[in-house]
C-alpha cells in the first residue's frame, strides 16, 4: 500500500535509477560513493513509501519488476530535471556555467560550430551548449517563449520584447558555373548580377531574404522570386549550380564547407562586404539578466565565425 504522506528522496530516486543503470547493488553503490547497506536501505525506503516492488534481490542478479521498469523513466525524468534546474541557477549567478539553449539559423550554424564548441570546452569548460538549428522564424518565436536562451540570427528590424547586439558583418561571395563569364571576377559591382539567374533558399531563410535585398538594387534580367528551383539547404543549392542552372551568393564563412566541388567557380565583390554582405546579430529577450555573460558568449561566436571566414579565404585564393 503506497504511504498517502510519501514522497520520495531525490536520494532514493537517484538510487533506484543507478541500480537499474548498473545492474548490480555492488556496482551501484560505488558509483555512488556509499555503502551496500545504505544503498539498500535507500531502495527499501523508497519501495515502502510507494507501496510496490521495484527491484527482485538475488544472489547473482538484480532484475527490475514490471512496475519498475514503468517507473523508471519518471525517476530519470526527474533526476534530469533537477540537474536542468541547478545549471540554471548557476548560471544565474553570473559567468558561462551551465546549461545554454542556443539557436543558430541553418547557415551559420554548420560553418562555426566546429570551432565554437571546440572552444567552449576548452574555455568555459563548466558551460554546456545545446544548440538549437533552426530557420529565423522559429528561432524568435522559440526565445519569446522561452525555449531557448539566445539565437544566432540575420540582424533584423524585429525587436519587441527582443535585444540584439551585432556580432559580426560578413561579405557575400557569387557562385557560378565554371564556364560562367563571372568566373573568377575579383571586382564585382551590383550591376554584374543582372545577368545571374539567382537561385534562392526556401521561404523561412534569412539568408534567402538577404540575397533578395541585393538584388532589389538592380534590375535583374530574370526576377529570382519567381524562379520554380528553390533548396531547403546550400549544399542543395551548390549542386544546381554545379549542374549549370543558376548562380547564388553565400557568406564567406561557407565557403571552405561548401564551395570546393567541382563544376563551380567563385567572384567576389570589389568593395566586399560593403557592397555585398549581411550582419549576424546574437539576439536575447530583453528582460534578462545575463548581459555580461551573453557578450562573452558572442566573443566567442564571433572568433568561430574569423575561424571560418579565414578558411573562407584561403580558399578563394586558391581558385
Amino acid at each position: 500500500m503506497v504511504q498517502k504522506d510519501s514522497r520520495p528522496t531525490i536520494a532514493q530516486l537517484r538510487t533506484f535509477a543507478t541500480i537499474a543503470e548498473f545492474g548490480h547493488f555492488g556496482a551501484a553503490a560505488n558509483h555512488l560513493g556509499i555503502s551496500q547497506p545504505s544503498l539498500s536501505q535507500a531502495l527499501a525506503a523508497l519501495e515502502s513509501g510507494l507501496g510496490v516492488q521495484l527491484v527482485e534481490r538475488s544472489t547473482r542478479n538484480v532484475i527490475i519488476t514490471p512496475i519498475g521498469r514503468t517507473l523508471l523513466p519518471y525517476a530519470q525524468t526527474t533526476l534530469e530535471s533537477l540537474e536542468a534546474f541547478v545549471s540554471h541557477a548557476q548560471g544565474a549567478n553570473g559567468g558561462l556555467v551551465g546549461t545554454l539553449s542556443i539557436g543558430m539559423i541553418p547557415t551559420v550554424a554548420p560553418y562555426i560550430l566546429p570551432d565554437f564548441l571546440q572552444s567552449t570546452t576548452a574555455m568555459v569548460p563548466e558551460l554546456s551548449p545545446c544548440i538549437v538549428e533552426e530557420m529565423t522564424p522559429h528561432l524568435i518565436e522559440s526565445l519569446r517563449q522561452g525555449k531557448i536562451d539566445v539565437a544566432v540570427i540575420g540582424k533584423s528590424t524585429e525587436t519587441t520584447g527582443l535585444h540584439s547586439v551585432d556580432l559580426y558583418t560578413e561579405e557575400f561571395v557569387l557562385v557560378v558555373p565554371h564556364d560562367n563569364s563571372l568566373a573568377g571576377r575579383r571586382d564585382l559591382v551590383m550591376e554584374d548580377l543582372v545577368s545571374v539567374d539567382m537561385l534562392l533558399l526556401d521561404d523561412g531563410h534569412c539568408l534567402r531574404d538577404q540575397v533578395l535585398d541585393l538584388c532589389r538594387t538592380v534590375d535583374m534580367a530574370k526576377d529570382p522570386r519567381r524562379s520554380m528551383t528553390r533548396a531547403a539547404s546550400l549544399p542543395t543549392v551548390m549542386q544546381l549550380v554545379a549542374a549549370g542552372i543558376g548562380g547564388t551568393l553565400v557568406p564567406l564563412s561557407a565557403v571552405a564547407t561548401e564551395c570546393q566541388r567541382d563544376g563551380i567557380a567563385l567572384a567576389t565583390f570589389a568593395e566586399g562586404a560593403s557592397q555585398a554582405g549581411r550582419t549576424i546579430s546574437l539576439t536575447y529577450r530583453s528582460s534578462s539578466t545575463r548581459t555580461e555573460d551573453y557578450a562573452s558568449l558572442g566573443e566567442m561566436i564571433a572568433g568561430s565565425y574569423h575561424v571560418a571566414a579565414e578558411q573562407g579565404r584561403r580558399v578563394l585564393a586558391s581558385r
